[in-house]
């Protein structure tokens, strides 16, 4: 169950990092915007940081896309 979770994380995280990229956004920016260092925020798109559930509301908020569509990537037209 471990490993599928991770798994899970892992494709969340680079997901927040393709829409990033997408939107022309760099981690400064993204990190700046979330009041954290560019390493923690780093952190987070590589999946070796947990985040809280305002946390990732707060990313979608910064990307302008639901937060379904960050957990649920195929549901994305970008």
């Amino acid at each position: 169950m471990k490993a599928l979770c991770d798994d899970r994380t892992r494709t969340v995280a680079a997901h927040i990092r393709k829409i990033r990229e997408d939107r022309n956004y760099t981690q400064d920016y993204l990190a700046a915007k979330l009041e954290m260092s560019q390493n923690a925020y780093s952190k987070i798109e590589l999946g070796q940081s947990n985040i809280t559930i305002n946390r990732l509301m707060c990313i979608a908020d910064i990307l302008e896309v639901d937060v379904v569509n960050i957990i649920r990537p195929q549901m994305l037209a970008v």
